[in-house]
């Protein structure tokens, strides 16, 4: 059979945004996926469930044709009847069309999210949101806290470039697991260590896999890690590892952070965290001991009601120790905000009204049950048009989801691959195309490149891409702009040229464009993000959010987590799987069967106390409801600490329903942001 090899961007929501190489067979199938060697960030290496990508894209349960429901939500594919494209674009563009006329346009909530992160496919549905004066959508489910956080210190959303990471001495993943979830990561690591002879610490509430791999695993309280970095910089103060000179440059208000840390001492943060006092001491010493330092932040500490609070508090750490101007050295959440790009052309923002509503899509539970917190006095949700996500599974209070899909005068239509939880509680449902089917382009987080891909096969059966579907509804409702009459590869060429970027004619052949600044801008010696230049140990959270009250002058913990009760003793960990990727993937063979079943990891003290054994079943609760799963003995975290990993489908429970039962939607502070770790639960034998 013809084989190809041929460029592509893994699409899924992961910072790696990792370059690839496709095997296509006879022009219609795909074989293996390899990480570009060209590519110097993915340096050839790719997870593993991007590698088996065929499993995914020659599933047997895609989508293949539009569906209109013809029984009771929540059933999948026995409630449903086949319907042309035509007509179910037109009961869609009809049903939006009358909910605007009877509740008025913001009764319509486009609603999506990161199934791809390609910019065209992906944001293209705000074009059609801004157009008809629909909600808008407050994007708070993944990056809200860390986006918050990092900007409160370094006033822009880029960091050192991940390859530095090869060049460091000491590298400090905190509250990422990237063995499972970012594996590019270790590649980087993995040189340092061979070369450099480099220290791998890892700072997770449980020993994950990287954790396993690392010199040295800190475990604090799931919402403690504020009060972890404040007592580490307490020691660097004290023993003389700050760089002063560098901070009279370069940072608004040392003297002042000294004073306030002179009562954040190891034994302060040690009956907070619950790690012991002279492990705390032994990081700090080893930290300010290593002029090449990097840390890379993740995600996980963030997901909590103080999660950019404490997110700020460890990017506080580089600018004490002045890491920032090594080679080597520094820190990177995330590179999102690298690449200026003007964004009008592909989301509509001429001619967005400023005017329209915006609702929490992490609050999409409330938002569909008519809280008034969230509607204020604005008319309730009539029609939802989904893509991209699958709410009924991934969003926070999936109890108060699921009533809210569920009501009889709610139009929903699902644009997407599977038959989801969300697609099955749909009136219509339209077959979607995967990132092998489509051009779009990409920026990266972990990364400095700008990537562009081209379509690797056709489209699947009947599907189409979100951009086809967007301008198809446009068509029947009257929207106006020019956006909707391009196609994605013009959409992209014209973005570039309004960017100052190379147009597609003149981008790179493999479709990497490497954005990297000068070694001065990368390491921010030519400046932080902020007007005056100065990183800010004291920050305006006024300015980043209203919810600013709360939060302290200076890096601090900051106390306003669910830290339970005497009858929710246990702090709730909901942790990416390995396998999983939010719920893509947690429907391939290989992906469920390395995972097995849901399963609580449970502390052997814990187990004790509840007369349990390994392998038993244990019912997990607090107010919002309760689950059950099977327990498995781990002694790699803290008595209070239960983690259960990976976001199973619904049936995986033997309920129907899966762990966001139990987390919150309440926002984290300043600025909202889904609070998935922090979540306090009762235990007890099922």
């Amino acid at each position: 059979m013809p084989l190809d090899i041929l460029p592509s961007v893994c699409p899924h929501d992961c910072p790696s945004a990792c370059a690839l190489e496709v095997e296509r067979i006879d022009g219609n199938r795909i074989g293996h996926i390899r990480g570009a060697r060209s590519q110097t960030y993915t340096h050839g290496v790719v997870c593993a469930k991007v590698a088996r990508y065929a499993e995914r894209q020659h599933h047997p349960e895609r989508l293949t044709q539009p569906l209109r429901r013809t029984g009771d939500k929540g059933v999948g594919h026995a409630a449903f009847a086949p319907v042309s494209w035509g007509d179910a674009l037109d009961e869609v563009a009809d049903r939006l069309t009358r909910a605007a006329q009877r509740h008025g346009s913001e009764s319509v909530w486009p609603y999506y999210y990161s199934g791809t992160m390609g910019l065209v496919q992906r944001d293209g549905i705000n074009r059609l949101r801004h157009a008809m004066r629909y909600s808008r959508e407050d994007l708070t489910i993944c990056s809200m806290l860390t986006g918050t956080g990092w900007r409160a210190g370094i006033g822009v959303l880029r960091g050192v470039d991940g390859r530095e990471i090869a060049k460091s001495d000491l590298i400090v993943v905190w509250g990422g697991n990237p063995v499972s979830t970012q594996v590019n990561v270790m590649t980087h690591v993995t040189i340092a260590r061979r070369e450099r002879g480099a220290k791998l610490v890892v700072v997770d509430p449980y020993r994950t896999a990287s954790a396993e791999a690392a010199d040295l695993h800190l475990a604090p309280l799931p919402g403690t890690d504020g009060a972890l970095a404040c007592a580490v910089m307490h020691v660097l103060f004290k023993e003389g590892y700050a760089d002063r000179a560098y901070m009279a440059r370069y940072a608004d208000d040392p003297v002042g952070l000294e004073a306030h840390l002179a009562t954040r001492d190891p034994a302060w943060a040690a009956a907070i965290t619950g790690l012991p006092e002279d492990a705390i001491v032994d990081f700090a010493r080893l930290y300010g001991c290593t002029r090449r330092s990097y840390i890379r932040v993740g995600y996980g500490f963030s997901r909590s009601r103080n999660g950019s609070a404490q997110l700020f508090a460890v990017t506080c750490l580089p600018t004490v120790t002045g890491a920032w101007q090594y080679e080597g050295g520094g820190a990177l959440q995330s590179n999102h905000g690298l690449v200026a790009l003007d964004r009008t052309l592909l989301e509509g923002l001429d001619v967005l009204d400023p005017s329209t509503r915006i609702l929490d899509q992490s609050r999409i539970g409330p938002v569909l049950t008519g809280d008034c917190r969230d509607l204020g006095d604005g008319p309730p949700v009539a029609a939802l048009f989904v893509q991209n996500t699958n709410p009924m599974v991934v969003a926070p209070e999936s109890g108060l989801v699921r009533r809210g899909f569920a009501r009889d005068d709610l139009f929903v239509c699902v644009h997407e691959q599977f038959m989801t939880e969300t697609a099955a509680m749909a009136d219509i449902v339209l077959p979607a195309t995967t990132f092998l089917e489509h051009d779009d382009f990409y920026t990266a987080g972990a990364h400095t490149y700008l990537q562009m891909s081209r379509a690797v096969l056709p489209p699947y059966a009947e599907c189409r891409s979100n951009h086809d579907v967007v301008r198809a509804l446009a068509r029947r409702l009257g929207a106006d702009h020019p956006g909707f009459a391009m196609t994605p590869l013009e959409l992209i060429d014209h973005t570039l040229r309004a960017s100052r970027l190379p147009e597609v004619a003149e981008f790179p052949a493999d479709g990497w464009l490497d954005c990297c600044p000068p070694f001065e801008t990368d390491h921010f010696l030519d400046g932080f993000g902020h007007a005056d230049k100065k990183f800010h140990f004291r920050p305006d959270w006024a300015g980043l959010g209203r919810d600013h009250a709360l939060l302290p002058a200076f890096p601090d913990h900051v106390a306003v987590t669910d830290d339970g009760d005497p009858e929710r003793p246990f702090r709730l960990v909901a942790a990416p799987s390995r396998s999983f990727l939010n719920t893509s993937f947690n429907n391939t063979p290989s992906g469920v069967a390395r995972e097995g079943r849901p399963t609580a990891l449970l502390h052997s003290a814990a187990l004790s106390r509840l007369g349990l054994a390994d392998g038993d079943r244990v019912r997990l609760g607090n107010a919002k409801g309760s689950v059950v799963v099977h327990a498995r003995a781990f002694d790699g975290m803290q008595p209070r600490v239960v983690v259960v990993e990976g976001v199973w489908p619904d049936h995986a429970f033997e309920e129907g329903v899966g762990i966001n039962l139990l987390t919150s939607a309440d926002p984290g502070v300043p600025r909202g942001g889904a609070v998935f770790h922090d979540t306090s639960v009762w235990l007890r034998p099922a």
